[in-house]
């Protein structure tokens, strides 16, 4: 059995950690077994499952905390640990590719980086450690995979990448009228109200207040409008505020985390995703397959359109003109389908996905053989 050691700052229910949990379910782990190594010193929403699935979890000393801590935390992990011949590291930006010099540090023969988005954050000098280190990770990384062409082209420039697809389990994400009819009775909603929608972490790049300022728009012009905001995070409350400063509180409904997103979408009848910026967003091929009309950035790539029902506005635009695209679409009173058809054939089922990492990460079974 291979097992692979997975990077990554925590495991709560982000894009990047859902991927990762998508395939490990979905892999065949008599011959792949994931591990963890992550920065984060508490519990992750994932923790439980990923130990049930026979994973290990580990920690480090945040960089955060202190640098030279931090480094000496990695360094020391790899030494104790010289059973890992793959370590698979997700991120953000190259500002922080410690795990991977570490790893190669120790003689960890397969490093793989795994971008996740199209910008970051942060201070000028992480902005600055970012470029520096798109001209050396090729001395890092051995294999580079990203989740879509702005994100490789965002961690790697101009160096050759293999983008990996942000699979779901297309079954369990298809339209499904019954599930409909079930998460509205439970939340309330009339089965004739429609319902706009969003499922993401309460923060900055997510773009929350566009979305408060798009509905207060579309509720001008239809007041029994709802808008269904699925997810939790530390601007949750600051959106909250602004709801209640606008009165809208009748219209707007929170779920905080869930376990069960599927059944959300089904409820749904418009998606809509102004981030400021993404990788390669799960949540958008979630609700496409589930048949719903997504209204997104126009900041994301335009590799995330993968069946008719996509439409990329401007987030500089006026909200009202977001407002007014969603209910032209309601008007035309479109049927909605399942798309799960298409995702497979795009390649986006998680069981595809998940072959192709287990085949990847098997082709270096060899090294195991070695040591």
């Amino acid at each position: 059995m291979i097992r692979v050691l997975h990077v990554i700052g925590s495991m709560n229910r982000g894009g990047a950690e859902t991927f990762i949990m998508n395939v490990y379910r979905h892999i065949n782990r008599d011959e792949v077994q994931f591990d963890f190594l992550l920065e984060a010193q508490k519990e992750g929403a994932y923790d439980k499952e990923i130990l049930a699935l026979g994973g290990k979890i580990f920690f480090y000393i945040p960089r955060k905390e202190s640098i030279f801590k931090n480094k000496k935390s990695l360094e020391t992990f790899f030494k104790k640990h010289s059973e890992y011949k793959i370590v698979h590291q997700h991120a953000s930006s190259q500002s922080n590719i410690e795990p991977l010099k570490a790893a190669k540090k120790a003689g960890v023969p397969v490093r793989i980086l795994h971008s996740h988005s199209t910008k970051q954050g942060g201070s000028k000098i992480h902005k600055y450690i970012h470029k520096y280190n798109q001209v050396v990770h090729k001395n890092t990384a051995t294999r580079c995979f990203a989740c879509s062409d702005l994100a490789g082209q965002w961690m790697y420039g101009k160096h050759d990448f293999e983008i990996i697809n942000n699979g779901i389990d297309a079954n369990k994400f298809s339209y499904n009228p019954k599930k409909r009819e079930q998460i509205r009775k439970k939340l309330n909603i009339q089965s004739d109200q429609f319902v706009v929608g969003h499922i993401g972490n309460f923060v900055e790049v997510k773009n929350h207040e566009y979305v408060i300022e798009i509905f207060k728009e579309m509720l001008k012009i239809e007041p029994s409008l709802l808008l269904l905001l699925v997810g939790d995070g530390r601007l949750k409350a600051h959106i909250q505020d602004i709801v209640n400063k606008y009165d809208l509180n009748n219209n707007v409904k929170f779920t905080g985390l869930v376990e069960n997103p599927e059944d959300y979408l089904q409820a749904m009848d418009a998606f809509v995703f102004p981030s400021f910026y993404e990788g390669f967003p799960v949540t958008l091929v979630e609700a496409q397959v589930s048949g719903l009309p997504c209204f997104i950035s126009d900041h994301i790539t335009k590799s995330v359109k993968i069946c008719d029902n996509v439409f990329f506005e401007d987030i500089s635009d006026n909200p009202i003109v977001w407002a007014n695209n969603i209910l032209a679409y309601k008007e035309k009173k479109y049927k909605r389908i399942n798309s799960k058809r298409n995702i497979i054939q795009k390649g986006f089922d998680i069981r595809q996905v998940a072959r192709k990492l287990e085949d990847e990460y098997c082709k270096y079974s060899y090294y195991l053989k070695e040591s």
